[in-house]
């Protein structure tokens, strides 16, 4: 097993990328804590995951608040003995033009995604140095990389941006101490993000239009990147650190 008795934290594990990340996880003998806003769908991921709790637990928690990163951190260690890898996958995201944006929606996307982030790796890696060493794998975006014309969404690929950025930052920081940090940036990928702005039957007919975007001709599934983060964690990347890996079908390569 990849991640035998290994301790990971997933943020935003309760549904999509998270969930399956998670569940990859486990199946390679980790120990995993979940994150995310609801408890009853973090309940729910749980049960279906790991029906008899030995090795998944869950935080309900808004990652915006800096002391969700801090309780996400000694419940870890608290439940399962320490941090060996933190997955920082929270995220939100809505097409909106660029005029469109309000201060406070600029401020959400700001703190969701990249000082959630932050605040998640100040709390994990004390933790991680503790042992030795450990990876922190960070769900970036292609839309941090290539804008979407259909898709305008300046606020959120900007604190993307920052999450790669910081992704690149920590990982020359702390490479002395083993800890490797990398990204991943996917494409369009189905998960239950489009059902937060866009009705089941939207859903339905909408996405399937994004298959072409992608050279290889689909979209991406939760498990395409939950292969990658995997990868990213394991001691089968141990000689990449500070990249930003492309998840995206091609399409940041079309787009270019």
């Amino acid at each position: 097993m990849l991640l035998s008795n290994k301790v990971v934290i997933v943020t935003g594990g309760g549904t999509g990328i998270g969930k399956k990340t998670a569940q990859r996880f486990l199946e390679e003998g980790a120990k995993v804590v979940i994150n995310g806003r609801r408890e009853e769908v973090l309940a729910e991921a749980a049960n279906e995951l790991d029906a008899t709790g030995e090795n998944i637990t869950y935080l309900a928690g808004d990652i915006v608040k800096k002391e969700t990163s801090t309780n996400l951190v000694e419940l870890a260690v608290n439940k399962f003995g320490g941090v060996d890898v933190v997955v920082s996958n929270a995220g939100i995201f809505t097409p909106t033009g660029f005029l469109e944006h309000s201060e406070e929606d600029l401020n959400h996307y700001i703190d969701v995604i990249l000082k959630g982030s932050f605040h998640l790796a100040q709390a994990a890696v004390p933790e991680l140095q503790k042992r030795g060493g450990g990876a922190i794998v960070n769900t970036g975006s292609m839309w941090a990389i290539e804008p979407v014309e259909a898709t305008p969404s300046s606020a959120y690929s900007a604190a993307m941006a920052g999450r790669h950025a910081l992704t690149r930052n920590l990982a020359v920081e702390f490479a002395k101490d083993h800890i490797r940090v990398n990204a991943v940036a996917p494409a369009v990928v189905e998960t239950p993000i489009y059902n937060s702005f866009m009705s089941e039957d939207e859903v339905a007919e909408v996405l399937p239009t994004f298959n072409d975007l992608h050279p290889l001709g689909r979209n991406g599934q939760p498990k395409d990147i939950a292969e990658a983060i995997l990868f990213l964690a394991s001691e089968n990347a141990s000689f990449i650190t500070g990249t930003v890996l492309p998840v995206d079908g091609g399409a940041t390569t079309r787009l270019r």
